[in-house]
């Protein structure tokens, strides 16, 4: 039984030693590479003391900060990512909370790893690269590990404004990346290109089934995602044939009309998730590429990953939703009114139960208990499940659909109203991009964020036709894109502060 995910990298190793696994612009790493040098870092990591302990990594996206994580992982700690595009006061905060006692940094980011609150050991990349591996101490390190051991904790943002560190395991990797690669039929000639910045758990979609598998990842310049003729085209020269993005870098390139200059030549994978993908810009990505098997994913860090999977393999009708299918093996997904399953049909909280379940979130047991609660259907036995703060529900194929964020369900002039029944009804319109909601309480006004060519007077007679006038957006902003959160979501949070601007600002002019 595989107990540490290693081990894919060593099976590996053995049969494609010289294949690349890991490139960008700057550096290819072959596995063997890979292989050597995280073995010197583990090496050098073991003989300073660090045992079962997080081990902050502070590097950019590149080959080189994955042979940090997995160096780390040798030497039987668990690997913390940050990253310069983090806000300084959340790596502050991420310092605080791990109470760690090594960063492992490159050249490039140590003046500002210097910078920090920090007063522990700094390693250099590297150095570490070159040091020489400990067979032994190694081979040790490996006998005593459990599949139940921490491997990392990603930090995730937290409603009070703290981060929460979620810590997943290597059993809840394993199974999840042999689960995910069954279902998206990843293998040796699978070529990655990596979107998500390693500091999310979305990144390990490429990055872990590339070690199985003896694949290739490119990890694509994030910068590339804000022109979309130039990623397509980049897709294209590194013949990447596997992505596993966020919706909104894959509407980016539909809604741009990028598909008029340049098609990707060689996707055979697509799969997307974190939000709801807008039937108009899917159908345009099914319609041309239709020999593309199309995925949609569902799951929280918290259930290390994905959970649920839908191959959609057909277009959907505008009043359509993409479903999210069934759960992985050795998953379970249920659908809760209070303590009570749902009935087929009715909406319910998804909750999540089985190996998947990370430990929790590191160094705070009260918001670990209020998440990871008993399961109320099994009276008999301790059992946990996560509680996502999702809303689904079963559709008549008994397939499972995501219908909103708890978040995002408001009351409104008496009536419940799922903002995004009103963005989807946005994104039907002719001349819209994307779209956007928000509500701010203190003023229980539906906001509306838009890119597109239709003026605020023509979107809203459109909408009229739509939707019934309790639903129709208040307060209406047309601008040039819509923030971004670091890995591709919505930024709600900045939407909500460019209105609180916004009012002020209007108010000042009035006075």
């Amino acid at each position: 039984m595989q107990r540490n995910v290693l081990e894919y990298l060593e099976e590996t190793v053995k049969r494609v030693p010289d294949k690349i696994a890991f490139a960008n612009d700057k550096t290819q790493l072959t596995f063997q590479q890979f292989s050597d040098d995280i073995r010197a870092i583990g090496s050098e990591l073991i003989r300073k003391g660090y045992q079962k302990e997080p081990v902050l990594i502070y590097m950019n996206k590149s080959p080189e900060a994955l042979e940090g994580f997995f160096g780390v992982i040798e030497s039987g700690c668990f690997y913390v990512p940050l990253d310069e595009e983090m806000p300084k006061r959340r790596i502050e905060l991420i310092i605080e909370n791990t109470k760690a006692r090594v960063i492992v940094c490159d050249q490039e980011n140590l003046k500002r790893v210097k910078e920090l609150p920090f007063d522990g050991e700094i390693m250099l990349h590297e150095e570490l690269a070159k040091k020489r591996e400990d067979k032994e101490k190694l081979d040790k390190v490996r006998r005593t590990a459990l599949d139940t051991d921490p491997l990392y904790v990603l930090f995730t943002s937290g409603s009070t404004g703290m981060p929460k560190g979620v810590v997943g395991h290597h059993r809840g990797v394993i199974d999840y990346i042999d689960q995910l690669s069954a279902v998206l039929d990843f293998d040796e000639e699978s070529v990655f290109g990596n979107q998500a910045p390693l500091y999310f758990d979305a990144c390990m979609k490429d990055i872990y089934p590339t070690l199985k598998f003896g694949a290739t990842t490119w990890l694509i310049p994030h910068e590339l995602f804000l022109f979309p003729v130039r990623l397509v085209e980049y897709l294209n020269v590194h013949k990447i044939n596997t992505i596993c993005w966020v919706v909104s870098a894959l509407t980016m390139i539909s809604a741009f009309g990028t598909f008029k200059e340049v098609v990707p030549e060689y996707l055979r994978t697509v799969a997307f998730g974190s939000e709801v993908f807008p039937i108009r810009q899917f159908n345009l990505w099914k319609r041309t590429l239709p020999q593309v098997r199309f995925t949609n994913l569902y799951g929280p860090t918290e259930a290390t990953g994905m959970s649920c999977y839908y191959h959609a393999d057909r277009e959907f009708s505008e009043n359509e939703v993409i479903p999210i299918g069934q759960p992985f093996e050795n998953t379970e997904i249920l659908l809760l009114k209070g303590d009570l399953e749902a009935v087929q049909g009715e909406e319910g909280e998804i909750c999540i139960r089985g190996t998947c379940l990370t430990h929790g979130y590191y160094g705070n047991q009260e918001k670990t208990k209020e998440a990871f609660v008993q399961n109320p259907l099994n009276p008999y036995y301790p059992e946990l499940i996560y509680r996502t703060g999702d809303i689904g529900k079963r559709n008549a194929k008994g397939e499972l659909v995501f219908v909103s964020r708890k978040d995002y369900q408001i009351k409104h002039m008496g009536h419940r109203i799922e903002l995004g029944e009103i963005e989807a009804n946005v994104l039907l319109v002719d001349g819209i991009q994307t779209a956007c909601c928000i509500y701010p309480k203190e003023d229980e006004k539906i906001v509306l964020f838009y890119t597109g060519t239709l003026k605020k007077a023509e979107l809203l007679t459109e909408l009229k036709q739509r939707l019934p006038r309790y639903m129709i957006p208040n307060v209406l902003f047309l601008i040039e894109q819509l923030p971004l959160t670091p890995n591709g979501k919505m930024n709600r949070k900045a939407m909500e502060q460019f209105y609180m601007d916004h009012k002020k600002n209007k108010r000042r002019r009035t006075k």
